[in-house]
């Protein structure tokens, strides 16, 4: 429960109010004083406590207990009926001849406020190899050398290293297992990866 930032009683305050008055003798101006609200309020809280017990010291909900402009539950019907037919909120409440608006509400409190799909997505179609080195992927991601603790950490900009040069991170996967070897290589170059896939290969 969120309760209103300028409230003068919560819960625990009124059981506070009702034991001072109850049990320990306090008077109503007494009361009302030492808690910051009026006579009425302090009356109010007693005569729920002695009617509900503890339940009546709690807050009570702000819907009102008649509501005749509420859509009644046959027009609801009506409205959801009409929605499994894919109608669109502004052609039910053309039909029904009801606000736009009300339809909406109504569409939103059960569920319906979007149009599923005509047709479910299609199953995802995976492929996989059977046996362990049918199919492999290779790939090679590009980084920048770091040879000491640069800017970002130090925070002077005058002490850059230039030229640290690159290194290359080689990867090979498995279709059939999905286990992958790495290495961390000086180029990219075809002898260099010409290597890696027979050290990669070679686990397969």
């Amino acid at each position: 429960m969120n309760i209103h930032r300028s409230a003068r009683t919560t819960f625990a305050s009124r059981v506070l109010l009702v034991e001072r008055v109850r049990k320990q003798g306090w008077g109503v101006e007494e009361a009302a004083v030492a808690f910051g609200i009026s006579d009425t309020t302090v009356r109010k809280w007693l005569a729920r406590f002695d009617e509900l017990g503890l339940a009546g010291l709690r807050d009570r909900t702000s819907k009102p207990h008649h509501q005749p402009l509420k859509t009644a539950p046959s027009w609801e019907a009506q409205i959801v009926e009409l929605r499994k037919v894919r109608m669109t909120a502004q052609r039910i409440a053309h039909a029904l001849s009801l606000p736009k608006s009300t339809v909406a509400r109504v569409l939103v409190r059960y569920g319906k406020s979007r149009l599923p799909p005509l047709k479910p997505p299609p199953p995802v179609v995976r492929y996989e190899w059977k046996r362990p080195g049918d199919l492999i992927h290779l790939d090679v991601k590009k980084l920048g050398r770091i040879e000491r603790v640069g800017h970002r950490i130090h925070g002077d900009r005058t002490t850059r290293v230039r030229g640290a040069g690159w290194e290359f991170v080689h990867v090979c996967i498995d279709d059939a297992s999905r286990l992958a070897y790495v290495e961390v290589l000086r180029d990219e170059k075809g002898l260099t990866t010409v290597g890696f896939l027979q050290r990669a290969t070679a686990w397969y």
